[in-house]
């Protein structure tokens, strides 16, 4: 469409959208920021037993993975594979070689863009939530008495549970009787549940695994779905080609003398081609992916179960806060790698394109989704006294409908009598509201082989 003079060309980012996805950062960014300051907080103290075998480990200064090297296995180095791998094998095979170098280089640096995100949004948001559980729950870790050091001659003043009379076994004591002075170690020993290490690991190293099983295709192997697939018998035999084609005559079909000799060749190229679609069988539609590239995939989830283990084999937590810990990573390893990234079964390697500059902040209800332009609802009719939604939109239908058939398309509204109708093969007049948005939701159903590359969008 060509632009007015008084309206600029469309760019393909504009201000607006660029201010969006810098917000996010910045969201993302506040949110590590609150949970660290979380994380330095005082935690509550639960009561605790001094006869607790469960909290009477030795305390060990050294630990297998320490804090800063967590942040390198979990952060840093996904975060340079993931640029590497932006850069080195986006787009892919499938660009031509006269696509022009902006346009690639684009999609390198918003697949490494998205990449980044999700990694952060993956790692900040568990780390967000682990802080503040650490401090609400102050569940004792397996070395606190040693840390705690408890006032023994004194421990009845500190008593909090129990009563008088009972073995010692069940007597509990505050985090008072601590004579611990150094408070950072004495606060530490109460944030047991659950584990950062391992809400850490699967956060940022399940998110790198399911990186990589996108970019290099590894899934177990899958057939879209279609009509017939599994219905029709020459799917499923071992050798489909040698499959008899079925040649008996339909009692429905005019008999070969009422063909004319064009007509019968079409419908012998017809059947042939159809007979050809047949022969492909449903087990020569998939194939499982090398296993090397399932070994390079699963590498960062074993050292993630690596790290949270060491936490076990440390004394700085108990089975369960491991287990608890590790949940938390990789729900946020999953839904942040889903938030930006298309299925790994069918988005081929894609990450998300970019939300349309009139919804970079805000879609509102009755808008599907954050894409699409204001300018696809600008011949929008007013219809509020219908109940209509405002993605109705007033367009003229673009091919009638063939003579002798009374239909009309998906999500279209009549709104008043037909001019030209199908018998006359006009076109239909105004008066017919069609659902754009429930058309793209159908378009996107459809396999994406079926999707041609000017459909696709740029990002």
């Amino acid at each position: 469409m060509a632009h007015s003079g008084s309206s600029p060309p469309r760019r393909l980012f504009s201000m607006r959208l660029l201010a969006s996805y810098a917000f996010d950062w910045v969201v993302l960014v506040i949110i590590v920021v609150a949970a660290g300051f979380l994380g330095r907080m005082e935690p509550n103290k639960r009561p605790f037993s001094l006869n607790d075998p469960n909290i009477s480990l030795p305390y060990t200064v050294k630990d297998t993975v320490p804090t800063w090297l967590l942040v390198v296995l979990c952060g840093l180095v996904p975060a340079i594979a993931i640029f590497i791998i932006s850069v080195l094998l986006v787009p892919g095979a499938t660009v031509s070689k006269n696509t022009p170098y902006a346009l690639v280089w684009k999609r390198k640096l918003w697949e490494l863009h998205v990449g980044w995100l999700g990694l952060l949004m993956a790692v900040g948001s568990a780390f967000f939530f682990i802080s503040g559980i650490k401090n609400m729950c102050g569940k004792p870790r397996p070395d606190l008495l040693s840390r705690c050091d408890p006032d023994l001659a004194n421990a009845a003043k500190f008593q909090v549970g129990g009563f008088k009379g009972e073995s010692t076994n069940s007597l509990l004591y505050s985090g008072a009787i601590c004579r611990q002075t150094n408070r950072a170690v004495l606060n530490d020993g109460f944030r047991s549940y659950p584990s950062g290490h391992a809400a850490a690991s699967a956060a940022g190293l399940i998110y790198f695994s399911l990186f990589l099983a996108s970019k290099f295709s590894v899934t177990i192997p899958f057939v879209f779905p279609g009509p017939g697939i599994f219905s029709d018998a020459s799917m499923h035999v071992a050798f489909p080609s040698r499959v008899p084609s079925g040649s008996a005559a339909d009692p429905y079909e005019p008999t070969r003398h009422e063909y004319s000799a064009s007509f019968k060749a079409q419908v012998a190229a017809d059947r042939a081609a159809q007979h050809n679609s047949r022969i492909q069988s449903l087990r020569r539609q998939a194939a499982a992916p090398p296993i090397y590239l399932l070994a390079i995939s699963l590498v960062p989830f074993c050292l993630a179960i690596f790290i949270s283990a060491s936490r076990w084999f440390d004394f700085r937590h108990h089975g369960f806060d491991i287990l608890f810990g590790f949940l938390i990573g990789t729900t946020t390893a999953i839904y942040s790698f889903r938030y930006y990234h298309l299925p790994i079964m069918a988005g081929a390697g894609w990450a998300w394109g970019p939300r349309s500059e009139d919804r970079a902040f805000w879609a509102g209800v009755g808008r599907l989704g954050y894409v699409g332009d204001k300018a696809d609802f600008d011949a929008r009719a007013d219809r509020a006294d219908l109940g209509e939604s405002g993605d109705v939109d007033f367009h003229p239908v673009q091919a009638p409908a063939p003579a002798g058939m009374n239909q009309r398309g998906g999500n279209q509204y009549m709104t008043g009598p037909q001019q030209g109708g199908p018998q006359q093969g006009g076109p239909q007049q105004a008066g017919q509201f069609q659902d754009y948005e429930l058309e793209r939701l159908e378009h996107a159903r459809q396999p994406m082989g079926q999707q041609t590359f000017s459909q696709a969008r740029g990002f």
